[in-house]
């Protein structure tokens, strides 16, 4: 990509509560470009010949509490999966993996918003992808949460409280980083105060602005 082209290709890494789906769709609408967040899961189940209801149900679970029980077997030694892996995937770490080479593909075409999947660790020797962080502070994420998804209050701070625990154990295990350190992104904005068109037009104007030669 020459320097002044327009970058298009953005991780998007998002705490429960922050908006993330909502600004990754409006964004790669914005950048006409595709979004990937449920698409990932449908490309790995094609390429791992796993049926596509397991894929995403072991998705689900990597997003909702099943690495969590999973580190839980590994910290006690136990060795028998807190889970049934779907057939063609023996474990976690070969998830891990297909669902990479779909991220390196995707940033190999230079398009696209990536919502989650670690992208923004995954990718973050490719100086043409902007990464991006979206937060803030718990509780202002849990009412956002209650708004944007129509739960109540109690369930916000239990689903907040289990993904982000999830998803940091993720990077952690698997990457060695902290999702909250503030030298893996390029931005990094508090969602809950600033108006989400709002972050979508930050994010565009920065992602048009962004210079890929930048070392």
């Amino acid at each position: 990509m020459a320097v002044g082209d327009a970058m298009t290709l953005v991780a998007l890494s998002a705490t429960y509560g922050s908006g993330g789906r909502h600004i990754g769709e409006a964004l790669a609408e914005r950048l006409a470009v595709p979004f990937l967040d449920r698409a990932i899961p449908a490309t790995v189940a094609l390429e791992l010949d796993v049926p596509l209801d397991d894929a995403e149900a072991l998705d689900e679970r990597i997003g909702a509490g099943w690495l969590e029980r999973l580190l839980a077997g590994f910290g006690s030694g136990e060795i028998a999966a807190p889970v049934a892996l779907p057939s063609g995937v023996s474990s976690a770490a070969d998830f891990r993996h297909a669902t990479e080479e779909i991220l390196l593909r995707q940033a190999a075409s230079g398009s696209g918003v990536i919502l989650g999947r670690a992208a923004a660790i995954v990718l973050r020797d490719d100086p043409r992808v902007l990464r991006a962080r979206l937060s803030g502070p718990p509780e202002r994420r849990a009412r956002q949460a209650m708004a944007l998804s129509h739960i109540d209050h109690a369930t916000a701070q239990r689903l907040q409280r289990q993904l982000d625990y999830t998803h940091a154990t993720y990077a952690k295990h698997f990457y060695g980083v902290s999702l909250d350190d503030p030298s893996l992104y390029h931005v990094v904005l508090d969602s809950t105060r600033i108006p989400i068109e709002d972050c979508v037009e930050i994010l565009a104007a920065v992602a048009h602005a962004f210079d890929a030669s930048a070392v």
